[in-house]
């Protein structure tokens, strides 16, 4: 395939299809290098499709071996095989089965999209467009059959023989082999369709309904590894009981299947009753899993089991609705999360992760709608804004809806659409039915792409009493969106008093929140009138994050010190800290770039602020860990016009080491407070007093290049750690600290996790993104060591993925970073491009950067739109990022 040749598909375009497969029966003869696979599906013609249309099938990379409809051999007249199609012409007016009989070979499928072997376990990845990959199908997802599937295969080498649904029928036959037959009854597309066969070890439990049925639990993984598959078993039942007691969900089958694999270009893949994941979202143990590990485990497990109903009972439409389950979904997951753990502090970490990975794609050329327009790859489209941007969407919903008003909405979407495949608009009009509410300008959310701007000015009225707040609204121009519509922002804030009180506030039309009230902001630009209220001394904005847009309002050092005191709500506590540090931060830059010294003193007020929260004993430690963090470098770059990477990171290395030494006294009485947690267990309360304990002593490493004995200090946590958090920490201090600490310690952990493939990619990862020069250098050596395969989705994301985001190093001046990122993108482009597509966009970032850097970047970008057969995937990023 040719650059030139990929088109693009509009959602504009939509029809149904011509024809409705309603039955399929699979049959597969799994052998590496040609498993043959039979397909008999139970056609009809589509009354509102065009009459007498062609039958056009997608097909990729399978061979066609025979073709029949209704029995009888079609001869090849009949029929045309293209590259990605199989087409009959002149199919009957009436019902009819069309049986095909395709080779592939699972053994040879470097893309992981489809049937593939990995390890000796055949999988499958259908989402997206998998499954014609495995036969000639209909392949988009508002054709949803009922899937009857027959596995066969060796019985020594394939044991375990998977598919979605209930085990119909089971045996032994001829040559050593055996055989499987699932039905999974509740209608699906193609792309939840799931096959697994291998030789897994099994850890089952079991769970009961609120209605009293028993549902088998089973997780497969490799053998050893099921001694690893405990949390994600716990955090499964957990799951199932949060959906009955929140959503009023229930499972609907008798059995539920996950398989762990090592070889995935996803996360996790919520296929029907057999979710297949990434095992590094499965396996866990206090030797080899930290604490981000288990939380990332509880909330992949939990998102995969929610999409049950919100991905598989009811699907999407089409590909541009994949916001209705991704973006409802991850809400779900994020508020079973928040009621597991801490709710502010996973509301701080979700919106540091919006910011970090949504806020830039809004920004540049990738940027599109939740709902988008147009696609060459869908595959491509599994992005935050799809997914984080979506779920605030769904969020706002919330709020401005009330939990009572939600859940009618959430009751009225399935009553509607069970066993449907649906779109955002349906989403959005049962919700609005259901409250009796117009969403009509609300929806613009799913159509106009790039972050909201709100500008606030704040007056008070001594003489009557009234605080006037007047909000601006706008939006930047994105690719093909010049010029944008207001939006209804609902957009929560407080008051506070001298005291530090909530003044309460009421605002006809405005929804009250707690302490907070929400503003419906709707307007390019509108005021708001609190009447017979104190002059208030701060203003608390954005709280909880009510509304994914950027804020600005002139609030000085000693307004944002007065919110980190005393702000009643958690997230406005911690953002205030976060806007007074960016803008110390944002003017420090400044001053290096005019030839002043980066180690200036700072602000003492922000210190002191630092100080008051370290010494609040009345905060959660995990809270405190969150609030006492500086906004990292590339969230200071995105507040740049022209990003300096070596001046932010001189400017924020200062700031850490100012804030060390000044407060050296409460960082070690904290990091010794919290030194013992007991028995190691991933639970809230001592993960919290971990994390704060780390937050310390991560601190204290600001002083240890000129401090033996913190560095020893390091060393030693590293080496008596009995947990992969507390070693894992010690690990990445040590990583940007030259000396014989980091060499022994680097050495330590690859003797202690040779045999484990996947701790071994935190290993990896680790010296990654290391500040020191040299890291590039060492990453293209750790290239050629055993730990490392470009084979492997994990390996690759793990140490190229990571250096990618090595702001520092990846952004040396002289262009080596990009050229080798463009190396590896052209490397692995033949070989999976899902995985190559989605690890460019950084190149597309080029505008924000110097002259130089922004030629360097382009040139890499124009050297791979050259390189020949390059796929969709990777055509479609490059040509974006480019502009071309």
């Amino acid at each position: 395939m040719s650059a030139s040749q990929p088109q693009a598909i509009h959602r504009k375009d939509y029809r149904q299809p011509d024809y409705w497969i309603r039955e399929v029966a699979l049959d597969f003869d799994l052998l590496p290098e040609a498993t043959k696979v039979t397909a008999r599906l139970s056609v009809e013609p589509n009354a509102a499709g065009t009459a007498g249309a062609a039958l056009v099938l997608d097909g990729e990379d399978v061979k066609l071996l025979a073709l029949k409809l209704d029995g009888q051999a079609l001869s090849a007249a009949d029929y045309t095989v293209e590259e990605r199609s199989l087409s009959i012409e002149k199919p009957p007016a009436t019902a009819f089965t069309l049986e095909i009989v395709t080779e592939i070979a699972p053994a040879k499928n470097t893309h992981l999209s489809g049937l593939y072997q990995s390890s000796g376990v055949y999988c499958t990845q259908c989402e997206a467009q998998g499954f014609r990959r495995i036969t000639y199908f209909l392949d988009r997802p508002d054709v949803m059959a009922v899937y009857r599937v027959t596995v066969r295969a060796d019985k020594k080498l394939c044991p375990v023989l998977l598919s979605n649904g209930n085990l119909e029928e089971q045996g032994d036959l001829d040559g050593g082999r055996h055989y499987a037959v699932w039905h999974d009854p509740f209608p699906k597309p193609s792309y939840l369709f799931a096959l697994v066969a291998g030789d897994l070890a099994c850890n089952e439990d079991s769970f009961t309904t609120q209605s009293g049925r028993k549902v088998t639990l089973r997780i497969f993984v490799e053998h050893g590894k099921e001694g690893r598959t405990g949390y994600a078993m716990d955090a499964l039942k957990r799951s199932m009981r949060w959906d009955e007691t929140r959503f009023g969900l229930e499972y609907d089958l008798d059995l539920f299947n996950i398989v762990a694999v090592s070889d995935f270009n996803m996360g996790a893949m919520e296929n029907k009753s057999l979710n297949v994941f990434n095992d590094k979202y499965i396996l866990a143990d206090p030797e080899t899993a930290t604490d981000a590990d288990y939380a990332g485990i509880e909330t992949v497990v939990a998102h995969e089991y929610f999409h049950n109903w919100t991905g598989d009972r009811i699907t999407c439409r089409d590909w541009f609705q994949l916001s209705l389950k991704e973006g409802l979904t991850v809400f779900r997951d994020q508020e079973f999360s928040s009621d597991m753990r801490s709710r502010p502090v996973k509301r701080i970490k979700d919106v540091r992760n919006l910011r970090a990975r949504q806020f830039p794609e809004d920004a540049g050329p990738l940027a599109h709608p939740v709902r988008p327009d147009s696609y060459i790859a869908i595959d491509n489209f599994y992005t935050a804004t799809v997914y984080e941007k979506g779920a605030e969407v769904i969020r706002m919903m919330h709020t401005r809806l009330g939990e009572a008003g939600f859940q009618k909405g959430m009751r009225l979407y399935v009553e509607r659409h069970d066993g449907e495949a649906a779109t955002c608009d349906d989403f959005a009009a049962a919700m609005a039915d259901a409250n009796n509410v117009d969403f009509a300008q609300f929806k613009l959310w799913y159509s106009q792409s790039g972050t909201p701007q709100l500008d606030l000015a704040g007056r008070y009225d001594a003489q009557v009493g009234a605080y006037e707040l007047t909000v601006s609204q706008s939006c930047p121009p994105t690719p093909g969106q010049p010029d944008k519509a207001p939006m209804h922002i609902p957009f929560a804030i407080g008051l506070l008093d001298e005291q530090g009180r909530d003044i309460p506030l009421k605002l006809e039309g405005a929804v009250a929140a707690g302490a907070s009230i929400v503003l419906p902001v709707t307007q390019a630009k509108q005021s708001f009138r609190f009447a017979n209220v104190p002059q208030p001394k701060a203003v608390s904005l954005n709280r909880g994050f009510s509304a994914p847009v950027n804020v600005r309002m002139p609030q000085d050092g000693a307004e944002r010190a007065f919110l980190i005191a005393h702000d009643s709500d958690p997230f406005a506590r911690w953002e205030a800290g976060q806007q007074y540090a960016t803008e110390l931060l944002l003017q420090r830059v400044a001053d290096i770039r005019a030839g002043k010294p980066a180690d200036a003193p700072y602000d003492a007020a922000f210190i002191d602020a630092v100080r008051q929260i370290l010494q609040d004993d009345g905060l959660e430690h995990a809270f405190v860990a969150e609030a006492i963090g500086l906004p990292d470098e590339d969230y200071i770059a995105d507040r740049m016009e022209v990003v300096d990477v070596d001046a932010i990171h001189a400017a924020r290395k200062a700031l850490r080491r100012q804030i060390a030494t000044a407060l050296r006294a409460d960082f070690e009485r904290l990091y010794a407070a919290n030194r013992d947690t007991g028995a190691y267990s991933p639970d809230a309360a001592p993960a919290g007093r971990r994390a704060l304990k780390n937050s310390a002593l991560g601190y204290l490493s600001a002083l240890a290049e000129a401090d033996a004995g913190l560095r020893g200090q390091i060393a030693a946590q590293y080496r008596a750690a009995d947990n992969m958090t507390d070693r894992m920490v010690a690990l990445r201090l040590l990583v940007d600290i030259a000396g014989p600490e980091r060499q022994a310690a680097l050495a330590d952990f690859y003797d202690r996790f040779r045999d484990d493939a996947l701790v071994l990619d935190k290993w990896l990862a680790l010296q990654a993104i290391s500040v020191l020069p040299d890291t590039l250098d060492r990453v293209k050596d750790l290239m050629a060591h055993p730990a490392f395969s470009m084979q492997k989705p994990n390996k690759v994301r793990a140490l190229i993925g990571s250096f990618t985001a090595n702001t520092l190093r990846y952004h040396a001046a002289d262009g080596a970073g990009y050229a080798f990122h463009a190396d590896r993108i052209l490397e692995l482009d033949p070989k999976n491009p899902q995985v190559a597509a989605r690890m460019l966009a950084l190149l597309g970032r080029w505008r924000r950067f110097d002259a130089g850097r922004q030629d360097k970047m382009k040139a890499e970008l124009q050297r791979i739109l050259a390189a020949p057969k390059l796929s969709r995937e990777t055509y479609e990023i490059a040509s974006k990022s480019l502009g071309s």
